[in-house]
């Protein structure tokens, strides 16, 4: 996956005053029985290794999600509590709101094959009622807001599929305003106000990942509910249009949202990011935000690829791939992975917590940015 959009996907769909955080209840604020409680605000819940096998000459019936025995061992091996996957239309010549309501009911379907490991989030008890019962709970999001299309109504027709976060652009232009590869930089369109008006009304939470700078500036002023950027770096460290600059970020956390660390190449000037790049990004981000507002959203999975010269292959066709479909993001090369090399795995979460208390970083503030922070937001957009 680079940056939530899957090579897979490419193939088949065609290529207010700051709120105050609500005080969790103490029994779930650390969780220490069962391990911190793990919100990746952008992530993945499937095994990457099957569509790499299939890349190989086995042929896929379906472009269902590869959520199998591993990838869900590999989560709960993690400590993973919940994940906001990607879901629906990002581009391509697929009809986008057939695709992705098509997509949603793949997803529904997995949920059904799994009930004992997996919960559908649609508020933040959900999360809760996750990490007390050691399930994974299941955000549906999108990462574009084309289909949409031209009717706000839509935006209630996803609501009531169970969709949780829409992001407002994917890299390019769309109608609701200016993806962060779009040059001119418009800012939101008249469309999009009327949009972030009608996610308000409905508790969607409105994502500013891939916004252009002045889209997001727009979004914040225009929003009357907390909103987030589920997944980003900081551009005063690495000054890259995927990356958000201090006043989005300074923004976001003045409206009470939330802002979640990816763990991408777009951390680093040399395009091959560390686990040391990520934690610089959060200290960053809690600098710029405080510490109440900022966790993590990967943009990848938790079950590993095993064979990285195999997939590096792979890698170049998706990149020249995204390119000629005019949706990469400056910075995206073919010697880029799209996730950090010594930051993957079941692993992950565990190592990061270590790091950020090398840093001097407390327990307390650790869990709030594993996944606290983001509950808090939840309840302030979705309800308790």
């Amino acid at each position: 996956m680079r940056d939530g959009f899957s090579r897979r996907a490419l193939l088949a769909a065609g290529g207010l005053a700051a709120l105050s955080p609500a005080p969790l209840p103490a029994e779930t604020s650390v969780g220490r029985s069962r391990g911190p409680l793990i919100v990746n605000a952008l992530g993945g819940l499937e095994n990457p290794n099957l569509a790499l096998g299939r890349q190989g000459g086995g042929p896929a019936d379906t472009d269902a999600p590869d959520v199998d025995a591993r990838a869900i061992a590999d989560a709960r091996s993690s400590g993973l509590t919940a994940v906001n996957i990607t879901l629906g239309y990002v581009a391509g010549p697929a009809d986008p709101f057939e695709y992705t309501v098509r997509t949603i009911g793949e997803w529904d379907a997995v949920l059904r094959a799994h009930p004992a490991d997996l919960i559908k989030v649609d508020r933040a008890a959900d999360i809760l009622r996750a990490h007390a019962e050691g399930k994974i709970g299941v955000i549906y999001g999108f990462q574009n807001a084309v289909q949409i299309g031209h009717d706000v109504s839509r935006i209630d027709t996803f609501g009531d599929l169970g969709v949780g976060v829409i992001q407002l652009t994917y890299n390019p232009a769309n109608a609701l305003g200016d993806g962060s590869m779009a040059p001119e930089n418009r800012g939101l369109t008249d469309f999009g106000r009327e949009a972030v008006a009608r996610l308000n009304a409905r508790r969607i939470m409105v994502d500013l990942s891939h916004s252009g700078e002045r889209t997001c500036l727009d979004a914040i002023a225009a929003s009357k509910a907390p909103i987030s950027i589920n997944h980003t770096g900081c551009r005063a460290l690495n000054d890259l249009p995927r990356n958000k600059t201090d006043a989005e970020l300074r923004g976001v956390a003045e409206k009470g949202g939330f802002v979640g660390i990816f763990f991408m190449p777009f951390l680093a000037s040399s395009g091959h990011a560390s686990a040391e790049d990520v934690v610089a990004h959060i200290e960053h981000a809690v600098k710029v935000c405080g510490e109440d507002h900022v966790g993590i959203g990967t943009d990848g999975d938790v079950t590993s690829i095993d064979d990285l010269a195999a997939y590096r292959a792979d890698l170049a066709k998706e990149v020249a791939e995204r390119a000629k479909a005019g949706i990469e993001a400056k910075g995206e090369r073919a010697d880029t992975y799209p996730f950090v090399v010594d930051l993957r795995g079941v692993d992950q979460f565990r190592k990061l917590a270590r790091l950020l208390a090398a840093r001097g970083y407390s327990p307390t503030r650790i869990d709030k940015i594993l996944g606290l922070n983001f509950v808090r937001f939840a309840r302030e957009v979705w309800g308790v």
